[in-house]
């Protein structure tokens, strides 16, 4: 699986938590096709975002204008996170990678103006972490 495609599964397995009492591992199976397994960067990403939730949550927080990270669209949400994710822990993604996928999945499963605010928040969040 390309990682373009590992990241829309994890978006939709990330969407699931988020709304459903699933696990990880039941929401990484319900976005393979029967008879596959996840591979690995689909679970390592959906496990490192959940491992991670509670800091990168707090860093999208502190990147938010004006708002809560619960008020923001559970795509959206997800979209950042996956983002702030690679941005902050994979060291094998540029960080333009990160940010450009993290839009593209944004905008595919959220509506016209996803993109837009993913590229906003995700934008601040990199200066911040180049600052560091």
């Amino acid at each position: 699986m390309k990682r373009h495609e590992a990241r829309k599964k994890a978006l939709q397995a990330l969407y699931q938590i988020d709304i459903t009492e699933h696990n990880v591992e039941e929401a990484l199976h319900s976005v393979v096709e029967e008879g596959e397994s996840p591979d690995g960067y689909l679970h390592d990403l959906v496990c490192g975002v959940i491992e991670n939730r509670a800091q990168i949550d707090e860093w999208l927080e502190a990147h938010l204008e004006k708002w809560k990270l619960t008020r923001v669209g559970v795509v959206e949400r997800n979209a950042l996170r996956i983002g702030a994710y690679e941005l902050k822990y994979s060291t094998e993604v540029p960080a333009n990678v990160a940010m450009n996928e993290a839009i593209e999945v944004a905008k595919t499963f959220g509506d016209e103006q996803s993109g837009k605010f993913v590229n906003g928040v995700l934008s601040k969040l990199k200066r911040s972490l180049d600052n560091e």
